[in-house]
Formats: structure tokens, sequence, C-alpha cells
């Protein structure tokens, strides 16, 4: 089998039977993880290498919860040029309609006989390896998680000739590259992509998996030692945190628009301090007590500038301008150059008071937490990182 580059590929034609079987949630269709990738792979390669074909549709593989999907085999062949035959195959991952950076990837398994009973699972090339503590592998294991794993092993044992072991490699060809996009360096697993996937079936478009990945990252921080959490939406804070405090990009939790779930990881982890950054717009947002940022939710950034602003001492000439502008950002030159900057304290103060007010409702001790405000560049606004309106 060529060793053809990476890159999203087309799906198979017609539509797979598979596709029918996942099904649809709200009218999105369901997708498959790349731990049944993996799967697929791993099994047309062991029926190659003892010397059973594959079936024309695919292969058939059993995930966790039962279910049974045919998958297409991209690639399949037999390669005799090693010490020992190995069976090759490659699948296309098929997401669904959610949005996967390894939607139309390809990934491929080399399966070898052995002389050790047993199924061994190893990766290659484009596969991650776990460099620090508190993920589901261990540090210097490679970044195939026990789901996956488990999977693999009882899908192959039934195919093992007695006395003999299967040895899987797996491997990605853009593997390294696509992990330049993901959670991974950040968390710890270096070179390559993770093979996951708890029940083998994604759900389109659903936040789970992001949030699963903000409890991930917030797990291997406190399983190295931190006490306190650095909490960012996106680039400008990320930025800011880094040049702040000096910080490594592990070190700091990219949370999109899940602030709520973000900041309550705070409390629940046991840490001490939390200190969150956002731009002025993201920032009125959790102000106004919209916890995911997301426009679908809610939108009341001008309409919390515009109120702080008066709390500020902002005339209702201002007020009216502030109500008027599209982004929250334009607000940023106007309230400086009218004197107002206390505005930012108070976005930092009612932020603060908001998420007290979330910590209250679950728990009982409380991290201390820290605002900054901060423009398009990066640059903080505020003048106090905690102080509410009645202080």
């Amino acid at each position: 089998m060529a060793d053809t580059a990476g890159g999203p590929r087309d799906l198979p034609e017609p539509v797979p039977a598979y596709r029918a079987v996942l099904g649809k949630t709200g009218g999105l269709q369901r997708g498959f993880t790349s731990g049944t990738c993996a799967l697929a792979a791993a099994v047309g390669a062991a029926l190659i290498v003892t010397g059973r074909r594959p079936g024309e549709d695919g292969v058939e593989v059993r995930l966790r919860k039962g279910a049974c999907l045919t998958i297409p085999l991209a690639e399949q062949s037999l390669d005799t040029a090693g010490a020992v035959p190995a069976g090759l195959c490659g699948v296309v991952k098929d997401s669904g309609d959610d949005e996967d950076i390894t939607h139309g990837h390809l990934f491929r398994a080399a399966v070898t006989l052995t002389g050790s009973p047993g199924v061994v699972i190893r990766g290659g090339p484009g596969i991650g390896k776990v460099t620090r503590p508190g993920l589901p592998v261990p540090p210097g294991e490679w970044a195939v998680n026990p789901g996956p794993r488990r999977m693999i092993t009882d899908n192959l044992t039934p195919l093992l000739p007695p006395g003999k072991g299967f040895l899987v490699e797996l491997s990605v060809p853009d593997g390294e590259e696509l992990a330049r996009k993901t959670w991974n360096p950040r968390i710890g697993i270096e070179g390559g992509i993770s093979i996951i996937g708890t029940s083998g079936i994604i759900e389109p478009r659903s936040s789970a998996a992001y949030k699963a990945s903000i409890a991930l990252h917030v797990k291997t921080l406190k399983a190295a030692g931190e006490r306190e959490l650095h909490l960012a939406p996106g680039y400008v804070a990320d930025a800011f945190f880094r040049r702040r405090f000096d910080l490594d990009e592990h070190r700091i939790i990219r949370f999109g628009d899940h602030a709520g779930f973000a900041l309550n990881q705070g409390p629940s982890g046991g840490f001490g301090r939390v200190h969150l950054a956002a731009h002025i717009g993201k920032m009125a947002k959790i102000a106004a007590g919209l916890f995911d940022t997301h426009c679908r939710t809610g939108d009341a950034r001008l309409e919390t500038v515009a109120a702080l602003a008066g709390a500020a001492g902002a005339s209702r000439e201002i007020i009216r301008r502030l109500l008027d502008m599209k982004m929250a950002e334009e607000a940023v030159p106007l309230l400086m150059s009218e004197g107002l900057e206390e505005s930012f304290d108070l976005l930092a103060g009612r932020t603060r008071m908001r998420v007290r007010k979330l910590w209250e409702k679950e728990y009982e001790e409380l991290p201390e937490i820290e605002i900054y405000v901060l423009d398009l560049a990066g640059n903080q606004l505020n003048r106090r990182t905690g102080r509410s309106l009645e202080e």
C-alpha cells in the first residue's frame, strides 16, 4: 500500500449504509469517532494477515454499546516486504454533521501476527504520545484511549489463530499537522492526534466534546500541581496571560463560549484562585449573566457597557452613543476619551459578582477570582482585577 499523503478525502458513494444505522438527532447526521476508524482499519488488516478477505462493503465492527456498523475500507493490502507479513488497511473518518477537524481524513492500521497470545496496540506516524500525568493513559504511552483499546481488543481477539497474537500499529498520515489544531499540545500530547471515543459514535455539534476537553485539560493541570486556573475564551486572552504571567500555553484553559462550565472547574477542582481574562465584548456578556456566550443565547454587550458607563458618570448623550454601536470594542476609545475608565473597573466588578453568584449555587468553598478586561490588542483596561459596585 503506497504511503499516500493525508488530507481530507471524499466519503464513499453512494451514501454508506452505516449512516442509516447511526441515524440522526435533531435532523443532523451522527458520525463515528477516531476510535471507530482505528477499530475498522485494524479489523480489516487482521482479516488480511490471517488469509481472509474483508467484505466488499467493508468490515463489520461492534462498538462498545453493542451497535454494529459496516465501515468501508479506503485502502487494503498485504505487505510481504518486511520480516513478517502485515495486513494494511485505511478508513476515512465520517463525523456526520459534527464540526470535526479529522472529518474526511485517513486512519490506518498495520497488523502483524506474533507468537505471544493477545492483542498489543501501539502508535505510529501521526499518533501522539502522552507526556504529562492526568490523562486516561500514563506518560510515555501512545495516545490511544482505553475505550478504543478495548474495542480493538474485543473485535480482534475472535480473529486470532490458536496460540498467536496481533501487533496493531495505528497511524494517521497528516496526524501531526492536525494535532496543531487541537488541544493536544496544551494537555501534554505530542507528535500527533489522539485516538479517542467512548461509545464509538459522534453526536453532531454537541458541546459535550468541547466541555470534556476543558475538564480533561483542567484535570491534567491539577495533576501537575497547579493551584490557580487561568481561563481564556480565545487567542486575545490567551496571549495576555502568556505575557502577563509568563505562562506556557498548556497552563491556559481556552473555553470558547462555555464560560460557566469553565468557571465551575475552579471550585469543583479545588483551585484556590481563578483568573478570567476576556475581550470587553465577551466579558460584558458574562457580566450580564450569560455564561454560555454563544450568540444564540442572547446578547447584552452594549446595554451592559452603557449601564456601567452611566454608573461611572456618563452623560445621556454618551449612553445613547454607546447603545447605537455595533461592537463593544467601539466603546473603548469613547470611554477613554471621556475620562470614563472607571467603567472598565465596574465591568470587572460586575463580572466578579456574577461569577461568585454562579459558584454560590453549588459550592461552599469558593476560590478567589481575578478579572482582566481586555481590548482587541490584548491590553488590560481595568485597573482593579476584583471590584464590585458596592466596594
